[in-house]
């Protein structure tokens, strides 16, 4: 059952101080981290409304740790290596993005106005205790003012309590699981971005009440909170429906394969496998999929659905496969002459010459980053607390490359600010989207009903 934050812990008491305060009156550095170009920006691309930011900023008490009078620096810790690696594409395009808001933006925004991003990223290669060490580092040595990305769910679940001991921002979490959004109690300095698992299993339940309501169903789920979010979202959600869950198998991150649990889930005769995978694991499930006699409709999740997982597979075999989508595509025509889309392909040969533009976790580190650049727009002091103020109270607040329709919207009774998608198929080599944005807070409720 969740827990509301009681209105005496360590951070509501830091965030009326710093509320009555104000009342009254890239490029990589090395192979373990990176640094956001601080490059000055040209005297006439300070961000609009930069006077206001400074007469705000002015009456607000004196900023946290990691705010100089030049620059504002941040950390985040990913699988730039290891089994996860495919996600080491994210910190690229967060460092492109804030290099951009450094060159193009004049830096910060706000209240932060005049300051250039610094971000500092490490390898922690999908290991908890290596990510403890490294968000050690970043915390007590580089003295970054906030985590912006800590990646995956077994490492932010190893970081959480040491960050919030430590009362510093670990924002944008990039994890869906649910615990990151509920247990604000106890972990108040910590927030998610993306939809969570439970609100994306929704949207699958969803699809298949509406187009296969008698529908059986296979499962492959990481065995930690990451799967068991999608899992138990999914299973709440087609109660009462004549759909059902036939075979589950799990598997865990220092599994070779998981060719022995398809093999498994491919005899249960299911006619819809839900995939619920990271990339590399979700390769072999697709690999499984293609090669065999079992054909059924196939359910991936987005943790794995960027093309460049999908595609070093193999799209022929895998058409009609089904996804749910949050960001644009690059790859998709609809999104030509498009203002955001535009922006990012502009750019992003610019400030990061060596990805590839088309590649899911490049285009979600640029829309993460700009969530955050919107984010600082709405901090009311450059403080850590007056940050994590401002994530609890975001309305309608829009970032780029999302969807039509789906914008952050946080309070202190909702910390989850994505839990929109739509659904999409894979039709030739790109996602071809389907239906309309679903709202999953509309249509089934708060998150904390399908998880206790």
């Amino acid at each position: 059952m969740r827990r509301h934050p009681s209105k005496h812990t360590p951070l509501a008491l830091a965030l009326a101080v710093a509320l009555v305060a104000t009342a009254c009156g890239g490029g990589r550095d090395d192979g373990e981290g990176a640094t956001a170009t601080t490059e000055p920006a040209p005297a006439d691309t300070a961000a609009d409304g930069g006077t206001e930011g400074t007469e705000q900023a002015a009456s607000c008490p004196e900023p946290s740790t990691g705010i100089t009078d030049d620059t504002i620096k941040l950390g985040g810790s990913y699988p730039l290596s290891g089994p996860a690696s495919a996600y080491g594409a994210i910190p690229t395009g967060v460092d492109a993005y804030l290099t951009y808001a450094n060159a193009e933006l004049g830096g910060a925004p706000g209240v932060f106005e005049g300051r250039q991003f610094e971000y500092i990223f490490k390898d922690d290669g999908y290991s908890p205790p290596q990510a403890v060490e490294l968000v050690r580092e970043l915390v007590e040595q580089e003295q970054v003012f906030a985590l912006m990305q800590t990646l995956g769910t077994p490492p932010t679940a190893a970081t959480w309590d040491y960050t919030n001991q430590q009362e510093v921002p670990q924002v944008f979490v990039a994890t869906g699981a649910t615990m990151f959004g509920l247990d604000d109690e106890n972990h108040p300095w910590t927030i998610g971005w993306q939809p969570n698992y439970v609100s994306e299993a929704r949207i699958y339940a969803q699809y298949l009440l509406d187009n296969h309501p008698d529908a059986t169903v296979a499962v492959l789920f990481q065995n930690d909170d990451y799967g068991m979010d999608y899992l138990e979202g999914f299973r709440t959600a087609i109660e009462g429906s004549d759909i059902e869950i036939v075979a589950e198998q799990s598997y865990e991150t220092t599994d070779p394969t998981v060719e022995s649990q398809m093999t498994n889930l491919a005899q249960s005769g299911a006619d819809v496998f839900f995939n619920i995978t990271t990339p590399s694991f979700a390769a072999q499930a697709m690999g499984f999929d293609a090669q065999s006699d079992w054909d059924p409709i196939h359910l991936l999740n987005s943790v794995s659905n960027s093309l460049t997982t999908v595609g070093a597979v193999g799209f022929e075999p895998l058409q009609g496969m089904v996804t749910a989508l949050y960001l644009k595509d690059p790859q998709d025509p609809q999104w030509e002459g498009d203002e955001d889309m535009q922006t990012y392909l502009d750019n992003i040969g610019e400030y990061a010459p060596n990805a590839d533009p088309n590649n899911g976790y490049v285009v979600y580190g640029w829309a993460v980053a700009s969530a955050f650049y919107a984010l600082l727009e709405q901090t009311e002091c450059p403080t850590r607390e007056a940050l994590m103020e401002a994530t609890m109270a975001l309305q309608d607040v829009a970032f780029q490359l999302g969807l039509p329709g789906i914008t952050m919207n946080t309070s202190e009774d909702d910390r989850f600010p994505l839990e929109a998608m739509q659904v999409a198929t894979l039709q030739g080599e790109t996602w071809q989207l389907e239906g309309e944005v679903i709202d999953t807070r509309e249509v089934f409720g708060p998150v904390e009903d399908a998880v206790g």
